[in-house]
Protein backbone atom coordinates (compact mmCIF):
# COMPACT_ATOMS: atom_id res chain seq x y z
CA UNK A 1 0.00 0.00 0.00
CA UNK A 2 2.72 2.49 0.93
CA UNK A 3 4.50 1.77 -2.37
CA UNK A 4 1.40 2.71 -4.38
CA UNK A 5 0.92 5.79 -2.25
CA UNK A 6 4.47 6.78 -3.16
CA UNK A 7 3.67 6.30 -6.85
CA UNK A 8 0.48 8.34 -6.48
CA UNK A 9 2.46 11.15 -4.91
CA UNK A 10 4.15 11.74 -8.26
CA UNK A 11 0.82 13.27 -9.28
CA UNK A 12 -0.26 15.00 -6.09
CA UNK A 13 -0.77 18.71 -6.54
CA UNK A 14 -0.39 18.50 -10.32
CA UNK A 15 -3.02 19.43 -12.83
CA UNK A 16 -3.08 17.25 -15.93
CA UNK A 17 -1.28 20.03 -17.75
CA UNK A 18 1.45 20.03 -15.12
CA UNK A 19 1.67 16.26 -14.62
CA UNK A 20 5.13 14.66 -14.68
CA UNK A 21 6.64 14.46 -18.13
CA UNK A 22 9.94 13.58 -19.77
CA UNK A 23 11.53 16.86 -18.73
CA UNK A 24 10.73 16.56 -15.02
CA UNK A 25 13.37 15.30 -12.61
CA UNK A 26 11.73 12.68 -10.43
CA UNK A 27 13.34 12.25 -7.01
CA UNK A 28 12.66 10.14 -3.93
CA UNK A 29 13.66 11.24 -0.43
CA UNK A 30 13.76 8.53 2.24
CA UNK A 31 13.68 8.91 6.00
CA UNK A 32 17.42 8.24 6.02
CA UNK A 33 17.93 11.90 5.25
CA UNK A 34 15.44 13.72 7.38
CA UNK A 35 12.23 13.25 9.32
CA UNK A 36 8.85 13.90 7.78
CA UNK A 37 8.97 17.26 9.60
CA UNK A 38 11.98 18.23 7.52
CA UNK A 39 10.76 16.94 4.18
CA UNK A 40 9.87 20.46 2.90
CA UNK A 41 13.57 21.37 3.15
CA UNK A 42 14.53 18.49 0.89
CA UNK A 43 11.83 19.47 -1.54
CA UNK A 44 13.55 22.87 -1.63
CA UNK A 45 16.86 21.16 -2.43
CA UNK A 46 15.19 19.16 -5.20
CA UNK A 47 13.50 22.27 -6.63
CA UNK A 48 16.78 24.17 -6.46
CA UNK A 49 18.95 21.63 -8.32
CA UNK A 50 16.26 20.87 -10.90
CA UNK A 51 15.72 24.58 -11.48
CA UNK A 52 19.44 25.11 -12.03
CA UNK A 53 19.28 22.87 -15.10
CA UNK A 54 15.99 24.29 -16.33
CA UNK A 55 13.73 21.49 -15.16
CA UNK A 56 10.99 20.89 -12.64
CA UNK A 57 11.38 18.51 -9.68
CA UNK A 58 8.71 15.98 -8.75
CA UNK A 59 9.43 14.61 -5.27
CA UNK A 60 8.19 11.39 -3.67
CA UNK A 61 8.47 11.00 0.11
CA UNK A 62 7.06 8.53 2.59
CA UNK A 63 8.48 5.49 0.77
CA UNK A 64 10.34 2.82 2.73
CA UNK A 65 13.92 2.05 1.71
CA UNK A 66 12.81 -1.05 -0.22
CA UNK A 67 10.07 0.94 -1.98
CA UNK A 68 12.57 3.65 -2.89
CA UNK A 69 14.89 0.95 -4.27
CA UNK A 70 12.07 -0.41 -6.42
CA UNK A 71 11.26 3.05 -7.80
CA UNK A 72 14.92 3.61 -8.70
CA UNK A 73 15.45 0.07 -10.03
CA UNK A 74 12.56 0.43 -12.45
CA UNK A 75 13.57 3.92 -13.57
CA UNK A 76 10.29 5.40 -12.34
CA UNK A 77 12.45 7.70 -10.24
CA UNK A 78 15.75 9.06 -11.55
CA UNK A 79 17.39 10.42 -8.39
CA UNK A 80 17.31 9.20 -4.81
CA UNK A 81 18.32 10.59 -1.43
CA UNK A 82 18.89 7.12 0.01
CA UNK A 83 20.40 5.23 2.94
CA UNK A 84 24.03 4.08 2.81
CA UNK A 85 23.23 0.39 3.33
CA UNK A 86 20.92 0.03 0.28
CA UNK A 87 23.47 2.10 -1.66
CA UNK A 88 26.22 -0.45 -1.00
CA UNK A 89 23.93 -3.27 -2.15
CA UNK A 90 22.64 -1.56 -5.28
CA UNK A 91 25.95 -0.05 -6.35
CA UNK A 92 27.51 -3.53 -6.28
CA UNK A 93 24.75 -4.62 -8.68
CA UNK A 94 25.43 -1.64 -10.96
CA UNK A 95 22.00 -0.13 -10.28
CA UNK A 96 23.07 3.10 -8.53
CA UNK A 97 25.62 5.72 -9.50
CA UNK A 98 26.86 7.93 -6.67
CA UNK A 99 26.16 11.60 -7.42
CA UNK A 100 27.13 13.48 -4.25
CA UNK A 101 27.86 13.09 -0.55
CA UNK A 102 26.22 15.46 1.97
CA UNK A 103 28.50 17.08 4.54
CA UNK A 104 26.79 17.99 7.82
CA UNK A 105 27.25 21.46 9.33
CA UNK A 106 26.30 20.60 12.94
CA UNK A 107 29.37 20.92 15.18
CA UNK A 108 30.44 19.52 18.53
CA UNK A 109 28.60 21.02 21.49
CA UNK A 110 25.31 21.64 19.68
CA UNK A 111 23.69 18.93 21.79
CA UNK A 112 25.05 18.12 25.24
CA UNK A 113 24.53 14.36 24.94
CA UNK A 114 26.08 14.09 21.46
CA UNK A 115 29.75 13.53 22.22
CA UNK A 116 31.05 14.09 18.69
CA UNK A 117 30.14 16.56 15.97
CA UNK A 118 30.68 16.12 12.26
CA UNK A 119 33.46 18.61 11.62
CA UNK A 120 36.22 16.01 11.86
CA UNK A 121 34.32 13.38 9.89
CA UNK A 122 33.05 15.00 6.66
CA UNK A 123 30.75 12.68 4.75
CA UNK A 124 29.91 10.68 7.88
CA UNK A 125 26.99 10.48 10.30
CA UNK A 126 26.12 8.47 13.39
CA UNK A 127 23.64 6.05 14.84
CA UNK A 128 22.38 7.51 18.11
CA UNK A 129 21.34 4.93 20.69
CA UNK A 130 18.59 6.67 22.65
CA UNK A 131 16.51 6.16 25.79
CA UNK A 132 13.79 8.29 27.34
CA UNK A 133 15.22 11.43 28.94
CA UNK A 134 14.28 10.35 32.47
CA UNK A 135 15.36 6.74 31.96
CA UNK A 136 17.96 5.30 34.38
CA UNK A 137 19.57 3.35 31.49
CA UNK A 138 23.09 4.57 30.74
CA UNK A 139 24.76 2.04 28.44
CA UNK A 140 24.28 -0.90 26.09
CA UNK A 141 25.03 -3.18 29.03
CA UNK A 142 21.96 -1.72 30.74
CA UNK A 143 19.85 -2.49 27.66
CA UNK A 144 20.20 -6.26 28.05
CA UNK A 145 16.74 -7.70 28.69
CA UNK A 146 14.99 -4.43 27.73
CA UNK A 147 12.65 -3.62 24.84
CA UNK A 148 13.98 -2.07 21.64
CA UNK A 149 12.79 -0.66 18.30
CA UNK A 150 14.56 -0.21 14.99
CA UNK A 151 13.31 1.49 11.84
CA UNK A 152 13.75 -1.30 9.27
CA UNK A 153 16.24 -3.98 8.25
CA UNK A 154 17.51 -1.97 5.25
CA UNK A 155 18.61 0.90 7.50
CA UNK A 156 22.30 1.45 8.16
CA UNK A 157 21.97 3.60 11.31
CA UNK A 158 18.79 1.85 12.48
CA UNK A 159 19.85 -1.75 11.87
CA UNK A 160 23.34 -2.34 10.43
CA UNK A 161 25.25 -0.23 12.97
CA UNK A 162 23.45 -1.45 16.11
CA UNK A 163 23.70 -5.01 14.75
CA UNK A 164 27.48 -4.51 14.60
CA UNK A 165 27.37 -3.27 18.20
CA UNK A 166 25.61 -6.48 19.19
CA UNK A 167 28.28 -8.50 17.38
CA UNK A 168 30.93 -6.65 19.39
CA UNK A 169 29.03 -7.55 22.56
CA UNK A 170 29.03 -11.22 21.58
CA UNK A 171 25.33 -11.53 20.72
CA UNK A 172 24.25 -13.79 17.88
CA UNK A 173 20.79 -12.28 17.41
CA UNK A 174 18.61 -9.36 18.50
CA UNK A 175 16.74 -11.71 20.82
CA UNK A 176 20.01 -12.56 22.59
CA UNK A 177 20.09 -9.02 23.96
CA UNK A 178 16.54 -7.68 24.01
CA UNK A 179 13.38 -9.07 25.57
CA UNK A 180 11.17 -7.53 22.89
CA UNK A 181 12.00 -6.02 19.48
CA UNK A 182 9.67 -3.87 17.35
CA UNK A 183 10.02 -2.67 13.77
CA UNK A 184 8.88 0.96 13.79
CA UNK A 185 8.99 1.76 10.07
CA UNK A 186 10.89 5.06 10.46
CA UNK A 187 13.45 6.78 12.63
CA UNK A 188 10.92 9.40 13.67
CA UNK A 189 8.55 6.68 14.85
CA UNK A 190 11.39 5.01 16.76
CA UNK A 191 12.04 8.30 18.55
CA UNK A 192 8.34 8.59 19.41
CA UNK A 193 8.21 5.02 20.75
CA UNK A 194 11.14 5.74 23.08
CA UNK A 195 9.87 9.18 24.12
CA UNK A 196 6.45 7.82 25.03
CA UNK A 197 7.84 4.85 26.95
CA UNK A 198 6.51 2.20 24.57
CA UNK A 199 10.02 0.76 24.23
CA UNK A 200 13.10 1.28 26.37
CA UNK A 201 15.56 2.15 23.61
CA UNK A 202 16.32 2.50 19.93
CA UNK A 203 19.17 3.44 17.61
CA UNK A 204 18.28 6.16 15.13
CA UNK A 205 19.75 8.25 12.33
CA UNK A 206 21.65 11.21 13.78
CA UNK A 207 20.48 13.43 10.92
CA UNK A 208 16.84 12.84 11.85
CA UNK A 209 17.26 13.39 15.61
CA UNK A 210 19.48 16.45 15.09
CA UNK A 211 16.95 18.03 12.76
CA UNK A 212 13.92 17.30 14.92
CA UNK A 213 15.71 18.69 17.97
CA UNK A 214 16.63 21.82 16.03
CA UNK A 215 12.96 22.55 15.31
CA UNK A 216 11.84 21.78 18.87
CA UNK A 217 10.07 18.49 18.23
CA UNK A 218 8.72 17.36 21.62
CA UNK A 219 9.58 13.67 21.24
CA UNK A 220 13.10 14.45 20.01
CA UNK A 221 13.65 16.67 23.05
CA UNK A 222 12.38 13.94 25.39
CA UNK A 223 15.07 11.36 24.54
CA UNK A 224 18.70 11.10 25.61
CA UNK A 225 21.67 9.71 23.66
CA UNK A 226 23.55 7.06 25.62
CA UNK A 227 26.01 6.18 22.85
CA UNK A 228 27.02 7.34 19.38
CA UNK A 229 27.79 4.45 17.06
CA UNK A 230 30.70 4.52 16.20
CA UNK A 231 33.86 6.64 16.61
CA UNK A 232 34.17 8.32 13.22
CA UNK A 233 30.61 7.43 12.26
CA UNK A 234 29.75 5.76 8.94
CA UNK A 235 29.14 6.79 5.35
CA UNK A 236 26.29 9.29 5.28
CA UNK A 237 23.14 8.66 3.18
CA UNK A 238 24.15 9.65 -0.36
CA UNK A 239 22.47 11.12 -3.42
CA UNK A 240 22.30 8.54 -6.22
CA UNK A 241 21.27 8.24 -9.86
CA UNK A 242 19.29 5.28 -11.16
CA UNK A 243 21.11 3.19 -13.77
CA UNK A 244 18.00 3.64 -15.94
CA UNK A 245 18.44 7.44 -15.96
CA UNK A 246 20.35 9.49 -18.53
CA UNK A 247 23.99 9.84 -17.33
CA UNK A 248 24.10 13.35 -18.83
CA UNK A 249 21.23 14.36 -16.55
CA UNK A 250 23.16 12.93 -13.62
CA UNK A 251 26.23 15.04 -14.44
CA UNK A 252 24.11 18.19 -14.63
CA UNK A 253 22.43 17.50 -11.30
CA UNK A 254 25.74 16.57 -9.72
CA UNK A 255 27.28 19.90 -10.68
CA UNK A 256 24.25 21.78 -9.32
CA UNK A 257 24.62 19.96 -5.99
CA UNK A 258 28.38 20.50 -5.76
CA UNK A 259 27.99 24.24 -6.50
CA UNK A 260 25.01 24.76 -4.21
CA UNK A 261 26.93 26.17 -1.23
CA UNK A 262 28.50 28.87 -3.43
CA UNK A 263 25.11 30.36 -4.33
CA UNK A 264 23.20 32.63 -1.92
CA UNK A 265 19.86 30.88 -2.44
CA UNK A 266 21.51 27.47 -2.24
CA UNK A 267 23.37 28.42 0.94
CA UNK A 268 20.11 29.41 2.66
CA UNK A 269 18.51 26.06 1.80
CA UNK A 270 21.56 24.11 3.00
CA UNK A 271 21.48 26.01 6.29
CA UNK A 272 17.87 24.93 6.82
CA UNK A 273 18.90 21.32 6.19
CA UNK A 274 21.83 21.59 8.65
CA UNK A 275 24.24 20.86 5.78
CA UNK A 276 27.55 22.50 4.97
CA UNK A 277 27.74 21.42 1.33
CA UNK A 278 27.61 18.44 -1.02
CA UNK A 279 30.96 16.78 -1.71
CA UNK A 280 32.20 14.89 -4.78
CA UNK A 281 31.33 11.19 -5.01
CA UNK A 282 33.69 8.74 -3.32
CA UNK A 283 32.51 5.14 -3.09
CA UNK A 284 35.20 4.30 -0.52
CA UNK A 285 33.30 6.53 1.93
CA UNK A 286 30.90 3.59 2.34
CA UNK A 287 33.48 0.88 3.07
CA UNK A 288 32.69 1.20 6.80
CA UNK A 289 29.04 0.33 6.07
CA UNK A 290 30.21 -2.71 4.12
CA UNK A 291 32.66 -3.71 6.85
CA UNK A 292 30.00 -3.69 9.58
CA UNK A 293 27.62 -5.79 7.51
CA UNK A 294 30.41 -8.23 6.61
CA UNK A 295 31.36 -8.60 10.29
CA UNK A 296 27.79 -9.59 11.17
CA UNK A 297 27.75 -12.17 8.37
CA UNK A 298 31.11 -13.59 9.45
CA UNK A 299 29.94 -13.84 13.08
CA UNK A 300 26.85 -15.78 12.01
CA UNK A 301 24.51 -13.14 13.41
CA UNK A 302 20.87 -14.14 12.86
CA UNK A 303 18.95 -11.31 11.29
CA UNK A 304 15.63 -10.24 12.74
CA UNK A 305 12.50 -11.82 11.29
CA UNK A 306 9.27 -10.00 12.09
CA UNK A 307 6.62 -12.34 13.44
Amino acid sequence: MRFWLAIAMLWVGCSWADAPNGKDVKMVVTAAFVSESGMPVYREIADYVAGKIGRKAVVVSGASYSEADMLLDRGIIQVGFVCGLPYTHKSSEGKYTLLAIPVVATRSGRFADATSGYENTPGKYYSYTIVRKDSPLQSWADLKGKSYAFSETNSNSGYNMPRYKLVQLGAKSWEDWFSRVLVSGSHEESIRLVSQGIVDASSVDSLVLDYDRSIGNADALNVRIIEQLFPGGAGIPPVVLSSKADPALGLQLQQALLDMHNDLQGRKILDKALLSHFASPDDSNYNDVRRMEAAARKAGFRDFVER
